[in-house]
């Protein structure tokens, strides 16, 4: 809203030459004859007041400005129009009419107030205050003089501290004293870009988007409103519209230090991340993973692309089965941007990968309650499965085999474990040594009649012996399991070969 401007507009018909008590001075001394272009121009000026109390500012400003092409010396009608021009929020026309008044009369006060005002709008307020400090020479009880020299002293106060909590990087504390400052300065553009560029840096887009917007609608030139623009696009990672934008602002001032170097980093970021996907399809993920480094180094500030560059780089790492690594990259992603559906399926399917199921559930949870799709559903169930049968007996890590192991590899493990926890051989042993060995012997022979078996292993791998409330090993005997493995009676035999050594002997 325009800030109020009081115009002088109670005055006597008969009394043309005062102000509100108080008497402009006039180049010419008025007589008791005034010329016809006087009259002309009180006349004018009466007009004027009678527009401006009933708020048709335009009306009045072109009925002022008759009066001041009447007589172009009467301080009091240009104040008049500076105080209608203030009306219609165009305080740096008023400004220049404010600063003719005081010219034509030095002692104006209210033509003062008028300049420190519009000083004080456009976010001038050292200026302000030195027109406010005028006008209390002139009436030091003056309580709007009084009232306005405070206020510029609070915006001096405001632009301080916005300034030291930028270097900071406190945009919040930033934006908190530019909103206090545009109270009394609602039409610096100096202002609003500040509060604008750390509402960027906060990720606050379309806030920022529309403060620029508001600005270059007034001035399309103007290159800060254009560098913040391009700021917001660059920041949601729209690089090319961005780059647009920083061009322009650098058109409108080639010298616009901070959309010189936004652009340069725009276009690295652009180049770096593009060559790095063109490395990944081509399959050379060592150089992509160098790409993607490079990339993120370049910005530290731009969030949003350095989410997905670390998502590019944690997929290059699951490529070159770096899970671990992997993982970190991908939860680095969500750090920066806790939305990025892409980076939270990349990590699960690693945490799938290196059976860390509970982190993998998390994850899944966490897609599906955001995006409700049948593909996402499914992805869930399976990681919930697999958590499942991961709080069971692992019988590929009982015998130390791989999930994929061949039948033969089966057997030869099972052979391996069978002979090194068969309880003859640890017949020597303390009873809490026996006691854990026979527990294992019983295990490995659990673990290799259901493995040895195709449809036990089948139930056993699809998690079908969950729903079935296990493999039913009730009636499960490891003994009989090892004598048929080994051949029945007589076919083996422990031996010792000294204290705690034993051989194997095979009839």
């Amino acid at each position: 809203m325009a800030a109020a401007a009081e115009c002088d507009v109670v005055m006597a018909a008969t009394e043309p030459e005062l102000l509100d008590g108080e008497e402009a001075k006039s180049p010419t001394p008025l007589t008791s004859h005034p010329s016809v272009p006087l009259l002309e121009a009180e006349s004018f000026k009466e007009q004027g007041n009678a527009y401006y109390a009933k708020k048709d500012y335009n009306e009045a400003y072109n009925y002022y400005t008759k009066a001041i092409d009447m007589c172009p010396k009467n301080a009091s009608y240009y104040g008049n129009r500076a105080a209608t021009l203030m009306m219609l929020g165009k305080f740096r026309e008023a400004l220049g009419d404010a600063q003719q008044s005081v010219r034509l009369d030095d002692s104006f006060v209210r033509g003062h107030l008028r300049e420190g005002k519009c000083h004080l709008s456009l976010g001038n307020a050292m200026a302000a205050c030195r027109s406010f400090q005028r006008a209390l020479e002139l009436d030091h009880r003056n309580a709007q003089a009084q009232q306005e020299f405070k206020n510029a002293n609070a915006v001096l106060e405001y632009e301080k501290i916005a300034e030291t909590d930028f270097e900071k990087r406190d945009f919040r504390k930033v934006v908190f004293c530019m909103d206090r400052a545009l109270e009394y300065a609602p039409a610096c553009h100096r202002f609003k870009i500040l509060k604008a560029e750390c509402l960027a840096m906060l990720g606050r887009y379309p806030e920022a988007q529309s403060v620029a917007s508001d600005i270059l609608r007034m001035d399309s030139t103007n290159a800060d409103a254009l560098y913040v623009r391009g700021l917001c696009l660059y920041y949601e990672d729209c690089i090319e519209k961005a780059v647009q934008f920083f061009v322009q602002a650098l058109r409108m001032a080639p010298d616009h230090e901070k959309a010189c170097v936004a652009c340069r980093n725009a276009k690295a970021l652009k180049a770096k991340k593009e060559d790095g996907n063109k490395a990944f399809k081509e399959g050379n993920y060592k150089l992509a993973y160098e790409l993607y480094t490079e990339a993120l180094g370049i910005d530290p500030n731009n969030i949003k692309t350095n989410a997905k560059l670390y998502c590019n780089r944690g997929t290059v790492n699951s490529k070159l089965r770096k899970l671990d690594d992997a993982i970190e990259d991908c939860t680095n992603a969500v750090k920066l941007d806790d939305t990025y559906i892409k980076a939270y399926l990349r990590r699960a399917q690693c945490y799938m990968d290196t059976e860390q199921y509970e982190e993998a559930v998390r994850d899944y949870e966490k897609v599906y309650q955001t995006e409700k799709t049948k593909e996402h559903k499914q992805l869930l169930k399976n990681a919930q499965l697999e958590l499942k049968k991961s709080k069971r007996k692992d019988y590929y890590k009982i015998l130390g085999v791989d999930k994929n192991a061949s039948e033969d590899e089966i057997k030869k493990a099972y052979r391996k474990r069978a002979l090194m926890h068969h309880p003859d051989r640890h017949s020597g042993a303390s009873a809490e040594v026996q006691k854990e060995e026979e527990k294992k012997f019983k295990e490995v022979g659990e673990a290799f009649t259901i493995l040895s078996d195709p449809k036990k292993k089948t139930r056993y791998d699809s998690g079908q012996d969950l729903d079935e409330e296990g493999m039913n090993m009730g009636d499960f005997d490891a003994n009989n399991i090892f004598k048929a493995f080994f051949g029945g009676p007589g076919g083996f035999s422990f031996e010792a070969s000294g204290p705690g050594n034993f051989f194997f002997q095979f009839g």
